[in-house]
């Protein structure tokens, strides 16, 4: 049966095939009409509603209409080039823009996008080096851009065609408000897909900007499964042109099921990453040009650059030589816009920001117009082979887009800047709708649900693997994941494990909830005998919410000291993965206002594996009057389908030995 059969005409099938091996190019390379397929415009006919291509839509040849048809003849665009901030407006005054608050309104009356995707096993050659272990969406590394427009109804079939592995596709930064069973955990919210399953997902798109889906089934996404997702909307400054994602990342030559358990030892040996990526192509101990990504830019111009970090095990510092940027979008918060040369990108992170195509330096150390575009590891937050550290060039910025010169730029117009671990500094950031935060004292939290320090402990639930091995937790105890059993389906218990932070029946949208973590040092004195405590750094993840970030720091011995820690209440930064330091503290605050079952994570997948997470089950009575049975007829639909496929031990890939080895985060 031929896709247009299983989807309709309303659907879109996308098949972005990424060769394996690609020349150096000019960015998108991805324009072959066969290969990517989109919504086609349509003409309004006479029709009385905003019908209007996104300002900020696709470099591709067919452009992206954003489509209101609800909203009537009083409705019109109001995006443009001389002011991003408006989207839409009427004649009545009102009005959808960048101080919109998108947690309490958004443009109801969008678009329904549909989309299928397959996420099946295939070698990939990323860099020059194949990697038996691969796993793609409609094959291709990184998987198709999915798009929509603020406030659509977004739709996802996602069918597993892996042979021996169960999936689950997470919309990474995606609130999901009241639509919790759409979060994509197993364990958390569903069941995994069973092999030859599918499942669709369906979820409003209330916030706007660019993120990123990804499996969130074990360590499948490091394996390849996962690609870039744009909302189009407003923006808090104005540019020329938008550009398709520059998604960068880190890569490892085997699968990652290979290469987690190092992580366990009592001293790690940590797993080793072997090169960097950006849109899917680098390389590695081979030709300096080969697959190198590359933009070229019209000088003069200002361009929406959408930048995401997939990486498994590494933070970037991001920029281009001779040349500014500025920064107006972390993760889904639009911010007051402040320009810099670079800017942090932390895992799961993502940036808008404006490229300013005037060389700072009018071209004097590149007379040609070719310019580096640096992906530096940041020191701390990186863990390649010993003496095989990629190269910090990892693309070009051309102004001649037939160009083949190799840039002779230099960082920072040869300045060096400072490359440690962290995230974009606390006080740059200040979003453009406010939050104001319910002040409090660090010490009248209660140490129960609120405080939690990063270590690693034995797990007293793996006893095949022997008692060498030691598992990051935040709790007293690892996370683990029941695939069977995920949390959507008891909601009736009235009992949770102490890696659980209840949010009370009590709570309201107006209830704040405080999570302070910690990662001590080796030096701070274990709470126990069996917790030890090591200086690394952790990307914290929080589903199904933005949070306020109150505090950060680097010494987590400030928690003990009066008045050492400085909480900022009034429009604190604003985002949904912060940088929990080597050695420092995290002060995080969001609202009740979204009843559902949200992990709170490491993004680094050989932590978040061996359990270093927390469930928030939030407003728990609520969330049983929102989960009725026909909302969950599919959650349970495709448990049946799992417990069916795992029952038979010929589907598994060592069919002797335990199926699950890690939480299943």
């Amino acid at each position: 049966m031929g896709l247009l059969d299983i989807c309709k005409s309303v659907a879109i099938y996308l098949t972005a095939l990424l060769p394996s091996s690609l020349p150096i190019y000019d960015y998108p390379s991805r324009h072959d009409p066969a290969s990517w397929s989109h919504l086609a415009p349509e003409s309004s006919g006479g029709k009385h509603y905003p019908n209007f291509p996104a300002p900020s839509g696709p470099d591709s040849d067919d452009e992206f209409f954003c489509k209101y048809p609800a909203l009537g003849k009083h409705w019109s665009s109001c995006s443009s080039p001389d002011d991003r901030q408006c989207w839409l407006k009427s004649t009545d005054g009102s009005v959808y823009d960048i101080y919109t608050d998108y947690d309490a309104e958004w443009p109801e009356s969008g678009m329904t996008r549909e989309y299928y995707i397959e996420i099946e096993n295939k070698t990939i050659n990323a860099d020059g080096i194949e990697n038996t272990g691969g796993k793609v969406v409609n094959g291709s590394y990184p998987g198709p851009w999915i798009k929509a427009c603020w406030g659509d109804l977004i739709k996802v079939t996602v069918k597993n065609k892996l042979q021996h592995n169960g999936t689950t596709i997470h919309w990474h930064g995606f609130r999901q408000l009241n639509s919790t069973e759409m979060d994509g955990v197993n364990g958390v919210t569903q069941c995994p897909i069973a092999p030859q399953e599918n499942f669709t997902y369906t979820f409003r798109a209330t916030q706007y900007g660019t993120s990123w889906y990804h499996s969130h089934y074990s360590l499948q996404y490091a394996d390849g499964i996962h690609g870039p997702i744009t909302v189009f909307g407003p923006s808090s400054a104005n540019y020329d042109e938008g550009r398709d994602p520059i998604i960068v990342t880190d890569w490892n030559h085997r699968s990652a099921f290979e290469d987690w358990q190092r992580e366990l030892v009592p001293k790690p040996s940590f797993p080793k990453m072997n090169s960097v990526l950006i849109n899917g192509a680098g390389n590695f101990a081979g030709a300096f040009n080969r697959n190198k990504f590359s933009m070229s830019v019209e000088k003069g111009k200002k361009y929406l650059l959408r930048i995401i970090n997939t990486s498994v095990d590494t933070t970037y510092i991001f920029s281009f030589d001779n040349h500014n940027v500025t920064v107006m979008t972390t993760d889904f918060v639009p911010i007051e816009p402040y320009n810099t040369s670079h800017i942090l990108v932390g895992i799961g992170q993502r940036y808008h920001v404006i490229l300013d195509a005037t060389p700072i330096d009018n071209g004097a150390l590149s007379p040609k117009g070719n310019y580096w575009i640096r992906a530096i590891a940041a020191d701390g937050c990186k863990g390649f082979e010993d003496g095989n550290e990629p190269d910090e060039r990892q693309g070009v910025l051309r102004y001649n887009a037939t160009s083949t010169d190799v840039p002779t730029s230099f960082r920072d117009s040869g300045k060096a800047f400072n490359t440690t671990c962290r995230d974009e500094h606390f006080h740059k950031l200040h979003p453009m709708v406010r939050w104001d935060v319910t002040p409090f004292e660090l010490s009248s939290l209660p140490t129960k649900d609120s405080k939690w320090d990063v270590g690693k402990v034995p797990h007293p639930h793996r006893p095949q693997e022997g008692d060498n091995f030691f598992w990051w937790a935040l709790g007293a105890h690892p996370l683990w994941l029941n695939f069977s059993d995920p949390t959507l389906l008891n909601l009736s218990s009235t009992s949770w494990k102490d890696n659980y932070v209840v949010v009370s029946k009590d709570g309201t949208a107006d209830t704040w909830v405080y999570l302070i973590v910690t990662g001590p040092s080796g030096l701070t004195v274990p709470k126990g005998g069996d917790r030890s405590f090591f200086p690394v750094a952790h990307p914290m993840h929080l589903h199904g919410h933005d949070f306020a970030l109150l505090a950060q720091g680097t010494d987590a011995d400030e928690l003990a000291k009066p008045g050492a820690v400085k909480l900022k209440f009034d429009n604190p930064p604003r985002r949904d993965v912060v940088l929990l330091p080597t050695g420092g503290y995290v002060i995080i605050a969001f609202k009740a206002d979204n009843p559902g079952a949200w992990l709170f994570h490491c993004h680094i997948p050989w932590h978040a594996s061996s359990g270093l997470a927390l469930q928030i089950l939030e407003r728990q009575e609520d969330l049983r009057g929102i989960m009725t049975e026909e909302r969950l007829a599919e959650t349970r639909r495709g448990c049946r389908k799992w417990d069916e496929w795992v029952s038979n031990p010929e589907n598994h890939y060592n069919p002797k030995g335990p199926f699950q080895d890690d939480s299943g985060i």
